[in-house]
């Protein structure tokens, strides 16, 4: 993927210097972390239940009016600035600079489509940490693997994942197999900016059966959404960046990974979707370049 350097390093919290602290197992990556299932908390203040049926208007009227999703991508960004204090971002270094990078083009293009449809896109940090850390949404660790948390509206991301991605659930890596993973859990933020956390949350409270049907759809619409971004960045892209991103997806399927950690598959069990479910709604999301694809809800 072609990137530019020095953008970005504002939308970072560099925790890395801190060292380890806590611990804990929690999903392979998703919404909410320290073996949350995936399933979105409640947020604090936040409006009262809308029902699924709520939910699904929320999602069509936000879809309906930004209708101009795709496009191309701004390599300008929001903010350009210096790491947190204590930080230890490394100007020079090629991950640290191509993250930052991600994460501000991935913030770039939601705020845009936001704007363009009279809304508000609200810029959340990326919490970059080595060994573990503290989350309001429970320990955050290697091991929980990149989450997005409600509760304080950050992402969590430990890159020693992107190791473990290969190593562990046999992804072929690459650099836009981590843009995936930053995009994906940009789309939970986004999903959270649209009130669909919350709604999703309300519905599960009222009907627990539902759980883990609900979750792996806020999964598939997040795998949707960082599709599309990708589809706006497309004049970024090098030969075989989709395919890894594509065989990120697939790595982290339900079914992928309970076959090697448990050696058969539980489709009751699932929480996030299968590898063909993943690799067919970031398709979707990348081939149509609009959020418009991306209700999953409504999906059979």
């Amino acid at each position: 993927m072609k990137w530019k350097r020095n953008t970005g390093f504002d939308q970072i919290e560099d925790r890395r210097s801190q060292g380890p602290t806590g611990g804990g197992l929690g999903d392979v990556f998703g919404t909410g972390g320290g073996g949350g299932g995936g399933i979105p908390i409640p947020i604090p203040g936040g409006k009262g239940g809308l029902g699924l049926g709520g939910l699904i208007v929320v999602v069509v009227i936000f879809l309906l009016t930004s209708g101009i999703l795709g496009g191309g991508s701004s390599l300008g960004g929001l903010q350009t600035g210096a790491a947190q204090p204590g930080g230890t971002l490394d100007p020079q270094g090629d991950t640290d600079q191509q993250l930052s990078y991600i994460v501000n083009d991935v913030q770039t293009y939601w705020a845009g489509v936001f704007q363009a449809s009279g809304k508000t896109y609200h810029q959340t940090k990326l919490v970059l940490f080595t060994g573990s850390t503290t989350s309001p949404c429970g320990p955050a660790s290697s091991a929980t693997g990149p989450f997005y948390c409600p509760a304080d509206q950050k992402v969590y991301f430990d890159l020693g994942f992107m190791d473990e991605l290969t190593s562990k659930f046999g992804a072929s890596g690459g650099d836009f197999a981590m843009a995936y993973v930053v995009s994906h859990e940009y789309g939970h933020h986004v999903q959270d900016e649209l009130g669909i956390n919350q709604s999703v949350n309300d519905q599960i409270q009222s009907d627990p059966s539902r759980q883990n049907d609900l979750s792996i759809r806020m999964e598939l619409q997040a795998d949707c959404l960082a599709g599309v971004w990708a589809h706006s960045a497309v004049s970024d892209l090098q030969p075989g960046d989709i395919d890894e991103a594509l065989n990120a997806a697939a790595s982290v399927g339900d079914d992928r990974i309970q076959e090697k950690t448990q050696g058969r598959v539980d489709p009751e069990s699932w929480t996030h979707g299968s590898a063909e479910q993943r690799t067919q709604w970031f398709t979707t999301g990348y081939q149509g370049g609009s959020a418009n694809d991306c209700d999953t809800f409504n999906a059979g």
